[in-house]
C-alpha cells in the first residue's frame, strides 16, 4: 500500500520568464508520507512560501511535477486538489462571522447543522476563540483572526493541510500552548500537514521532519534531531540551533597518531587519530582547509583547555551564556548553572572531538557525516549587517545594535509581507473578493447587484446552496 501523500519532483519556480526570471525554487524534490507533519524552515525569501503556494495551486509550477494521492496535480485548479490552507494574511470573509467563516468549508460536505455546530465548537475550544464566534473579522485582533483562519483550515476534511506561518501573530505563551494542542489534533485524526515557519522552536515542536531551505534550494530534509546533530552542510549547521553554532576556519595536518587543526592567532587543537573514523581521517587528509563547528552547549570550560578571555557573561534566568575571545573570533558557551565570571577573565576552553562538526572549506559540505546534499558555502552576508557569523568567528547576537535575540534575528529578522487578500476559490466570482481585499477597499459583488456585507452575504449564501444569483 502506497503511503505517500505528496510527491514533488524536480520542481522549479521562476517569477518572470523561465530560465530568465527570478529563480525562487530550484530543482526541489520532496516526499511526504500520509499522517506526517512537515515544516518548511528558512529565512525570508528562501522559497518556502512559494513552495507551499505551488502545492496549493496558487502559483504555477515552472517545471517539474507535484503529485497528490498518486495523481499529478500541478496543472489542476486549487479547488480540484482538495487542499486546505491557512493563510498568513488570514483571508477571512468580512461578511461572515467567525463561526460562519470556520463552518464555511463544512457546508459543501452537506453535513447536518448539528454536526457542523459540534465541529465548530470543538475547534473553537481548541484554539480558545469560543467567545468571538459571533463577531465579524473587522472587530477582532490579528491574533484572533489568525486562529480563526487556522480553525477554518483544520476543520476541513482534506487530503493535505497547508499552514503558512500559522501562529506568527500569537503571544509566546499562547503559541506554546497551541503548538501541543494542534499537533495532538493533527495526529489524532491522521491528517497530513505542511507548515511554513521561520521559527525553529515551532518547527521542532510540531514537525516529524523539517525541510531546511535557503536560496530556493533544499539544504536538508530530515528529523529535527538529525538536522541538529548531523547537519548536512555549513548553512544547516549554523542556521539550525540557538544560540547558533560556533564556526572557525582551520588548516589540517595529521599523521597515523594524531590529527591537528590550526586556527587563527596560533591556536592549535590536537586530537588522537583514533578519535576520528578512518573515513573522516581520510577526508581530512585530502584537504588543507576546513571549517570547524561546535554547538555552544557542547563547549566546556577546563583548566587545561585552550586559552580564551571572557567578553560577555549573561545570566538568562535558567542558563548562562558566555562569549569568549578565542582564536581571533568569539566562542559562545552555554552553562546551566549561574557562572560568576568577570569580563576580561581568562578561561580554558575544551572542545571534545566527538562534538566537532567538520565542513569542507570550499563547498561547505559536512565531512564528519556521510551526507550528499547540495553545496552550501556560507550564504550569510547578513541582512542585519552588524550581526552574525562570519566564518572564522561569531559576533554574538547581544552585541548587535538592533538588539536581536536568537538565531532568527542573527539571520536578519523576519520581514513580514502581508500578502494581498485571501486566495479564495469560492467560485468563478472569487476575484471580486480577492482584488478588493488586496487593494484595501470594500469588495464589489457585481454578480449580486451591489457591494458591502449585504450583497456579499447573498453572494456567498447563493454559491453555497447552488442557487442562481445572476
Amino acid at each position: 500500500m502506497n503511503d505517500t501523500a505528496l510527491l514533488i519532483r524536480d520542481v522549479d519556480k521562476f517569477y518572470g520568464p523561465v530560465d530568465y526570471g527570478v529563480h525562487a525554487v530550484k530543482k526541489l524534490n520532496m516526499d511526504v508520507r500520509k499522517g506526517e507533519i512537515i515544516a518548511l524552515l528558512g529565512s525570508s525569501g528562501c522559497g518556502k512560501t512559494s513552495t507551499l503556494r505551488m502545492i496549493a495551486g496558487f502559483e504555477a509550477v515552472s517545471r517539474g511535477t507535484i503529485s497528490l494521492g498518486g495523481r499529478e496535480v500541478q496543472t489542476f485548479a486549487p479547488v480540484r486538489r482538495n487542499v486546505a490552507m491557512a493563510f498568513e494574511g488570514y483571508s477571512l470573509y468580512p461578511p461572515l462571522t467567525v463561526r460562519e467563516n470556520i463552518a464555511f468549508a463544512l457546508k459543501a460536505s452537506k453535513l447536518s447543522q448539528s454536526v457542523v455546530d459540534e465541529k465548530v465548537a470543538g475547534i473553537a475550544k481548541l484554539l480558545e476563540i469560543e467567545d468571538i464566534l459571533g463577531r465579524y473579522p473587522s472587530s477582532i485582533s490579528g491574533g484572533q483572526q489568525q486562529r480563526a483562519s487556522l480553525g477554518r483550515a483544520l476543520i476541513r476534511d482534506a487530503n493535505l493541510h497547508l499552514l503558512d506561518e500559522p501562529m506568527g501573530q500569537l503571544e509566546p505563551q499562547l503559541r506554546a500552548v497551541l503548538r501541543g494542542r494542534i499537533k495532538h489534533y493533527i495526529k489524532e485524526r491522521g491528517l497530513t500537514a505542511i507548515l511554513v515557519t521561520h521559527d525553529q522552536t515551532e518547527a521542532n515542536a510540531l514537525a516529524d521532519r523539517i525541510a531546511v531551505m535557503e536560496g530556493g534550494v533544499l539544504q536538508q530534509f530530515d528529523t529535527p534531531q538529525k538536522i541538529k546533530e548531523r547537519p548536512a552542510n555549513l548553512f544547516t549547521g549554523t542556521f539550525v540551533g540557538e544560540p547558533p553554532m560556533n564556526v572557525f576556519e582551520a588548516s589540517v595536518t595529521g599523521s597515523d597518531a594524531k590529527v591537528a587543526f590550526g586556527l587563527r592567532d596560533g591556536v592549535r587543537l590536537e586530537y588522537p587519530a583514533s578519535d576520528f573514523s578512518h573515513a573522516v581521517r581520510d577526508a581530512l587528509m585530502k584537504r588543507q582547509k576546513v571549517v570547524l563547528g561546535i554547538r555552544p552547549y557542547a563547549v566546556r570550560r577546563s583548566a587545561d583547555g585552550v586559552s580564551g578571555r571572557v567578553a560577555v557573561n549573561q545570566w538568562l534566568g535558567d542558563q548562562t551564556h558566555i562569549a569568549a575571545d578565542f582564536a581571533g573570533g568569539t566562542m559562545v558557551l552555554v552553562e546551566h548553572d549561574r557562572t560568576e565570571l568577570a569580563v576580561g577573565q581568562p578561561i580554558g576552553i575544551h572542545l571534545d572531538p566527538s562534538s566537532l562538526h567538520v565542513f569542507d572549506g570550499d563547498s561547505g559540505k559536512a565531512i564528519s557525516t556521510a551526507w550528499s546534499l547540495p553545496d552550501a558555502r556560507h550564504p550569510h552576508r547578513h541582512r542585519c549587517g552588524n550581526v552574525g557569523h562570519q566564518v572564522g568567528g561569531l559576533r554574538p547576537w547581544w552585541a548587535a545594535a538592533c538588539h536581536g535575540i536568537g538565531a532568527e534575528h542573527v539571520r536578519g529578522g523576519r520581514q513580514d509581507r502581508q500578502r494581498a487578500g485571501p486566495q479564495s476559490h469560492l467560485d468563478r466570482h472569487g476575484h471580486h473578493l480577492d482584488r478588493a481585499f488586496g487593494q484595501g477597499r470594500e469588495p464589489r459583488w457585481p454578480c449580486c447587484g451591489g457591494r458591502g456585507d449585504r450583497a456579499g452575504r447573498r453572494h456567498l449564501d447563493d454559491r453555497q446552496s447552488g442557487r442562481s444569483h445572476r
